[in-house]
């Protein structure tokens, strides 16, 4: 395993989430939204290093998506428990990352193990909510009301949160059933 300058990065913005969320905590909203954009940067920045000089790694490849998951739930948690975005939405969201967790440990103690693929539904979501969150965490930090925005950046992540779970569990049901496979199954 090489550590590389991109796997360094990714590793500072583990580092990030736990002051953000302080931040958060304590109304530090100027705070929160620096440590948020630079955690955004910071992820553009790893993946054009990493493009461009060759420094792809295993390592990366799994710890790029678990820190920009991380920061992302801890946000939408923290904007949950304060009021800033409805419950139903974070419990969806949470729901459908451990649905995902869940189907990908389960296979692999099955001993058929599924490789994730992100769906376009997938980045889809994930961009909405990065956008709905940034949204929020500028509201709050710069004093804005882009109100006729934010509902409609709620619906929408709660749609394609709600789309992406049913695109993963069709996937996983076909590759757990053997149809990811090529074969045809029992009838």
């Amino acid at each position: 395993m090489r550590l590389t300058i991109p796997n360094m990065i990714t590793i500072m913005r583990f580092v990030l989430v736990p002051g953000v969320v302080l931040a958060m905590l304590q109304a530090h909203w100027d705070w929160a939204f620096a440590g948020f954009l630079i955690a955004g940067i910071s992820d553009g920045v790893d993946g054009f290093i990493a493009r461009h000089f060759n420094q792809f790694s295993q390592l990366g490849a799994y710890l790029d998506p678990m820190a920009d998951k991380l920061l992302l739930v801890s946000v939408f948690v923290v904007l949950g428990f304060i009021g800033e975005l409805p419950l139903w939405l974070v419990v969806t969201m949470v729901s459908r990352d451990a649905l995902i967790v869940c189907a990908v440990l389960l296979s692999t103690v099955m001993a058929h193990p599924v490789e994730m693929k992100p769906l376009f539904v997938s980045k889809a979501n994930t961009a909405i909510q990065i956008v709905l969150a940034a949204v929020v965490l500028g509201e709050l930090a710069l004093a804005l009301d882009l109100d006729p925005l934010r509902p409609v950046l709620i619906l929408l992540s709660g749609v394609l949160t709600v789309a992406s779970a049913a695109a993963y569990l069709v996937a996983w049901l076909r590759h757990m059933s053997g149809y990811g496979e090529g074969s045809t199954p029992d009838t």
